[in-house]
């Protein structure tokens, strides 16, 4: 995650997918930093990315500071994906990369010049000027996402959303299914709280989107958990799961996912106890145990990791195909 904000001593260049039509690799707003020797991040791989790397590096030879360029992925670069894909180059502002940086966990925008002047801004979700460099910017919808924008002067501008993770997980249980579930999530967008109260069972060093918990009292943390957690239980205790279980199916329905490891006979006890408990027959049905995509039958540790992290990506792919769409744009012209 966030592979294109890595450091790097040697100058760069930072390219965006401004904008797309038709059947693209990639959706506005992938990001690759580029430097002369190396490359992180990815804006669709195949013959776009060498040509976006070429680019990139005859950029950083002539010492051009901006420019925008059309890709045509059939007729030019021979890609059966078929659409168009606009591609943003900049030179890398490094001080624009250290507030990044330091504002991972909240949405920004980035406003560059792709034309005249290297005026560049950072703007928060309030409209705020974080960052300014240069003059005036266009105004623009904050909430839209990744697109370019011409001002009333035929200026192009790259109004590249930085969205804060919108996805939180909060797993419990540092066992080796827990690690191996906490390794993969590092990759992604998103926030992690990883409990325990075995503090000795973390890693010594965990990724930037990873904070751990080590706490007795891990029923406290569900109850502050924003709305919209994904919940991930699988403790070595299963009275301690149960207890889990209950906190998080007392929360309001419909605002969560919960997903408990598990087999069917696991999940009729716990059932039955809650049910006693006064546990709803919906707010049951609203558990998922087992977990994990179906069809995965594996119990090794990293296969389980991998059927609940794709369960996962699905749950909050369809939130973000049920939420609004709020993001307008001015047509780009052609090139």
């Amino acid at each position: 995650m966030d592979d294109w904000l890595i450091p790097t001593a040697q100058p760069a260049v930072l390219i965006t997918v401004a904008k797309v039509d038709g059947s693209v690799p990639r959706e506005p707003g992938a990001r690759m930093l580029v430097d002369a020797g190396g490359q992180w991040g990815t804006v669709g791989g195949g013959h776009l990315e060498l040509r976006g790397i070429e680019t990139a590096r005859a950029m950083l030879q002539s010492g051009q500071a901006r420019r925008l360029e059309r890709f045509p992925l059939g007729p030019s670069l021979g890609q059966c994906c078929g659409g168009v894909v606009h591609l943003a180059f900049e030179l890398v502002d490094r001080d624009q990369c250290a507030e990044l940086a330091a504002r991972r966990h909240e949405d920004v925008w980035r406003v560059v010049a792709l034309d005249g002047e290297p005026d560049l801004a950072l703007v928060d979700a309030l409209g705020h000027n974080l960052q300014r460099k240069g003059g005036r910017y266009p105004d623009f919808e904050r909430g839209g996402g990744t697109r370019v924008l011409l001002d009333d002067a035929g200026r192009r501008w790259l109004v590249d959303h930085v969205p804060a993770p919108r996805a939180h997980v909060m797993l419990f249980g540092a066992g080796h299914v827990g690690a191996a579930i906490v390794r993969l999530l590092a990759d992604l967008p998103c926030k992690v709280t990883w409990v325990d109260e075995r503090e000795d069972l973390f890693p010594a060093t965990v990724a930037p989107n990873v904070v751990v918990e080590a706490t007795d009292m891990p029923e406290a943390l569900v109850r502050t958990a924003p709305a919209g957690t994904s919940f991930l239980v699988m403790t070595h205790n299963h009275a301690l799961d149960q207890r889990l279980t209950e906190a998080i199916l007392r929360r309001p329905a419909n605002l969560d996912w919960f997903g408990l490891i598990g087999s069917e006979t696991k999940r009729k006890q716990f059932e039955h106890r809650l049910r006693d408990r006064g546990i709803s027959r919906a707010r049951l049905d609203d558990m998922v145990c087992p977990i994990g995509v179906p069809g995965i039958k594996g119990k090794e540790p990293a296969v389980i990791a991998v059927a609940v992290v794709a369960q996962l990506l699905m749950v909050w792919e369809a939130a973000a195909r049920a939420a609004p769409a709020t993001a307008t744009e001015v047509p780009l012209e052609q090139d």
